[in-house]
């Protein structure tokens, strides 16, 4: 969803009625704009940490794999719809309705470029395989103590690629070529926000193992804990 979705930046100061937030880094001036892909952050957040907390790492490089190929997929049924030709009444009817080139919109909306489709499928993968190898290995340190560190160290440095890695690949070297300044500022801001989330969930996190833990019992959760750390 966030790979569709996050063809649309907003704005959260205007999201949320309020006056803008001006940042300047690395000589680059903006306000607090996001791709909406954000709004499964904190999912994905909850979702990958569980399952690291419960099924380890071959759980989390399961899902992970499956996600590229769902990804890989949807993509290609999108560029698929793309080349089919428009009817003619469905361009009318939208340039009734005050879209005047609807196929040319369909395409932009849901063709993203190959640049941002290959740097959002890498850094997707290489952020949930980092993820859940920091995870364990803070894991081993702490036992079962600290969950939120784990949780959020392991989200520190995995979405520190993440959030680069696929800005890198769709702007830089990419058609649009992003200056060095630009990439490293709107990296940053994204970085941030991710790990302020982060941070602001883990309440959510320590409600979401108690649940589990009452559904399954004790014992079977400890159980599974303890083989996903082997």
């Amino acid at each position: 969803m966030a790979e569709f979705v996050g063809v649309k930046i907003f704005s959260l100061e205007a999201t949320l009625g309020a006056d803008p937030v001006h940042w300047s880094l690395f000589g680059i001036e903006g306000t607090l704009t996001f791709t909406a892909g954000v709004l499964t952050w904190p999912f994905v957040f909850i979702l990958t940490d569980v399952i690291n907390e419960y099924f380890g790492m071959r759980g989390v490089r399961f899902i992970s794999w499956v996600a590229v190929v769902f990804i890989a997929f949807a993509f290609f049924t999108a560029y698929v719809a793309i080349g089919l030709a428009p009817a003619d009444f469905w361009v009318s009817s939208n340039a009734a309705l005050g879209v005047p080139d609807v196929q040319r919109a369909y395409a932009l909306i849901f063709g993203q470029g190959l640049w941002t489709i290959g740097g959002s499928i890498v850094a997707f993968l290489l952020g949930q395989l980092v993820d859940v190898l920091v995870f364990h290995r803070i894991r081993r340190l702490t036992g079962e103590r600290f969950v939120w560190l784990r949780a959020t160290g392991s989200t520190a440095v995995s979405q520190l690629l993440d959030s680069f890695v696929v800005l890198y690949i769709a702007f830089v070297i990419g058609p649009q070529r992003w200056p060095v300044a630009q990439f490293l500022a709107v990296g940053t801001v994204n970085y941030t926000y991710k790990m302020a989330a982060a941070v602001a969930l883990i309440p959510l996190l320590y409600l979401m193992r108690r649940l589990i833990q009452s559904y399954l019992g004790a014992p079977v959760a400890a159980a599974l804990r303890e083989e996903a750390a082997r």
